[in-house]
C-alpha cells in the first residue's frame, strides 16, 4: 500500500484532472451542473433536480470516493491506471462521466 504522501500526490493530482475536466464540461451549453472544490474536496451541483455529487480523497484508508446517485464509489490505485472502481475498473473520470450521464437519464 502507498503511504500517505504518495497518496496524498496522487489523489490531488487525480482530482486536479478530474476538475479540469469538469469546469471543460461545466461549460456546455446543457451541462445542467457547477463544479465547486472546497478543501480538497470536489462538490458536483445539479440546478434540476438539484442535487450533489461528492468526491473526496479517504487517506486513512486511501481511496477516492465519491458519494452519487445515494450509492458509495470508493475507488482504488492501481500502478499505470490511477484510481479505479474495483469491480468495473472503470477509472475516476470514466465512472464520474458515467455517472453524470445516468443522472441526467434518471
Amino acid at each position: 500500500m502507498m503511504d500517505e504522501q504518495e497518496f496524498r500526490r496522487a489523489a490531488e493530482g487525480a482530482l486536479e484532472s478530474l476538475k479540469r475536466h469538469l469546469i471543460a464540461r461545466e461549460e456546455e451549453d446543457d451541462a445542467g451542473f457547477e463544479v465547486e472544490e472546497q478543501n480538497g474536496v470536489l462538490n458536483v451541483v445539479f440546478e434540476e433536480p438539484p442535487g450533489k455529487f461528492v468526491i473526496t480523497p479517504n487517506t486513512p484508508v486511501r481511496q477516492i470516493w465519491i458519494s452519487a446517485l445515494a450509492t458509495s464509489f470508493k475507488l482504488e490505485w492501481e500502478a499505470g491506471q490511477g484510481f479505479v472502481l474495483p469491480r468495473t475498473k472503470e477509472a475516476l473520470t470514466p465512472l464520474v462521466d458515467r455517472l453524470i450521464q445516468e443522472r441526467r437519464e434518471g
